[in-house]
């Protein structure tokens, strides 16, 4: 035990050593150049996600052209969004244009890193993303070759470069200095600045700020992706017994945390169907508010195929929640119900329950529920119900009276 102590540890240990935002400068691709003030636009030719192909010149109408490099993961983008969408409403009837890019490709992120998102950085998704949000101008995708973001020398998302008449550059940096949503936060709206400067036929007040935000995900980082999941793999399994009294108090939560629990069985063939389902949402928002509870209606000297299952398809606790469940007194997310009654569990966790397994509760934070699910999960719906309640962006902090 001590041993394993000892191994799971070091692991978690690895885990929160692993940047979540900042990438160093050896992790810039080849080819990666920074813009300077004055420097022309270079030259791309992108599909758009209406289905379109567009090239710079296509955007030499306008005075002023902001090409502005966002993803769909990233909680700062989501709290730019409608700041962006003002600014594009207000100039409407001004000589302003503007070219949203993806830069991002699927292969550069963790899957903790989709977890303040609906979407990931496929073209595909990107498309129902600006769809989604109502966009009335292109977005383009550059994932696939990352070209574009080299030559511009896109950091992260956001990243906005704006240029003037003749396509040189005049501003470079962040939208504006606030990563939440809440407009009030901005102290310093740059873009928009830089903007309003250029069509007065003004100088840019600040011509480069520091882009804030998700860095940019580029494929070669897939290797750091594997390293991640090399130490995830290495997380160890535990299950325990569980009883009623444990059963009740898990389902009053309180802990501060989303709970997912799971009534499954290694001989019930759909629970064996559902859970890659389960493991990605678990694995998804490993590093949020939000755990997975597994509950094994087996017998106790199954115990072992038990664990042999989650150890498959990697039912374990990320460093945070290791951390979380450790401070109520716990030692697993993993449990083995050996009760004859399994009426006597249904009352404990969800008298609602009619019975049949798999079967899923989803509980807010006070232990209202959220979810039911009898039958095979439903992965979207879960994500949907999840980020309802945990937000798409960064919350600010709320303080005590």
């Amino acid at each position: 035990m001590k041993t394993s102590a000892l191994i799971a540890s070091l692991v978690y240990a690895s885990l929160l050593s692993i940047p979540v935002l900042a990438l160093g400068p050896a992790d810039k691709p080849e080819g990666f150049t920074e813009l300077a003030i004055g420097d022309a636009a270079p030259a791309f030719t992108l599909p758009g996600t209406d289905g379109k192909t567009y090239r710079l010149g296509d955007f030499s109408e306008p005075d002023v052209l902001m090409i502005y490099f966002t993803g769909t993961h990233c909680p700062t983008s989501h709290g730019v969004e409608k700041r962006l969408q003002k600014l594009v409403d207000d100039m409407q009837d001004k000589s302003f244009g503007i070219v949203a890019i993806n830069p991002n490709h699927n292969d550069g992120l963790r899957p903790d890193e989709f977890s303040y998102t609906h979407y990931t950085e496929s073209f595909e998704d990107s498309k129902r993303y600006a769809d989604d949000l109502g966009w009335t101008f292109p977005f383009l995708y550059d994932g696939e070759k990352q070209l574009v973001a080299r030559a511009y020398g896109c950091l992260a998302t956001p990243h906005v470069f704006i240029f003037d008449k003749d396509r040189k550059l005049r501003y470079q940096g962040r939208f504006d200095d606030s990563r939440f949503a809440d407009p009030s936060t901005v102290k310093h709206p740059d873009a928009r600045n830089a903007v309003e400067a250029m069509l007065a036929g003004k100088p840019v007040p600040v011509a480069k700020t520091r882009p804030f935000g998700c860095s940019t995900k580029w494929r070669g980082r897939s290797q750091h992706v594997a390293s991640d999941q090399k130490a995830w793999d290495a997380i160890p399994v535990a299950v325990e017994e569980i009883d009623l009294e444990t059963v009740k108090a898990l389902r009053k939560n309180g802990s501060g945390k989303l709970r997912l629990i799971n009534v499954w069985a290694t001989w019930c063939v759909p629970c064996l169907a559902e859970m890659p389902d389960i493991a990605t949402l678990n694995r998804r928002f490993s590093r949020r508010e939000f755990e997975v509870i597994t509950i094994a209606m087996n017998k106790a000297e199954e115990s072992g195929r038990v664990e042999k299952i989650l150890g498959k398809h990697r039912l374990v606790m990320s460093p945070k929640i290791a951390k979380m469940v450790k401070a109520e007194g716990r030692t697993t997310n993993n449990y083995i119900y050996t009760g004859a009654s399994s009426d006597d569990l249904a009352a404990a966790l969800d008298p609602e329950w009619k019975g049949p397994i798999p079967y899923s509760v989803l509980l807010d934070k006070d232990g209202t529920v959220l979810l039911r699910i009898s039958g095979i999960i439903d992965q979207d719906k879960v994500i949907a119900a999840v980020l309802d309640k945990l937000k798409t962006t960064w919350q600010p902090k709320k303080r005590g009276r």
